[in-house]
């Protein structure tokens, strides 16, 4: 039997990129920081998204049936910390500017790419919720730095220009 202690060390080390999941609706506009997130398909477009069921927006993301994956690029740390904070949403939403493509989910603008989905599917796997996200719309921008998480820590990665 593995110990979650030493599942979470060893998944420290699997470097991440941080996106900030955000959704809107009937139920308000709601957000969180997220590195579980990665490509299922390209026919059609699909993600796949984590989220912890014990999260406060959880019911939120379900009732809404949409959300979009913000890719954050290198001057992003702020926005990380401020949707993996305490901080009620209205707060969250005042960190950088933000727009909207095809389902009304939120896009930080100045994201390194944004992905707009639709939820499809939903798998409950212990303590996570599995989104089966059809993406309907992308937004990518001209930065060419992200921003990841490695061993509890953040870091830049991509092209650096030397002057």
């Amino acid at each position: 039997m593995i110990e979650t202690t030493d599942f979470r060390n060893a998944m420290s080390l699997l470097t991440t990129a941080v996106n900030v999941i955000t959704t809107e609706g009937t139920s308000g506009c709601h957000g969180f920081t997220a590195s579980a997130v990665c490509s299922v398909t390209d026919t059609p477009p699909t993600l796949l998204v984590c989220m912890n069921q014990t999260s406060r927006s959880h019911a939120h993301f379900i009732e809404n049936k949409i959300l979009s994956v913000n890719v954050l690029g290198a001057q992003h740390e702020q926005i990380s910390n401020a949707f993996a904070s305490k901080l009620r949403s209205e707060e969250r939403f005042k960190q950088g500017s933000w727009t909207e493509l095809e389902t009304g989910a939120p896009v930080l603008e100045d994201a390194l790419v944004s992905f707009d989905c639709e939820i499809e599917q939903i798998q409950e796997v212990g303590t996570h919720s599995i989104f089966m996200c059809r993406v309907v719309a992308i937004k990518q921008s001209q930065q060419d730095e992200s921003l990841v998480y490695f061993n509890r820590a953040y870091h830049q990665v991509g092209q650096v220009e030397i002057a």
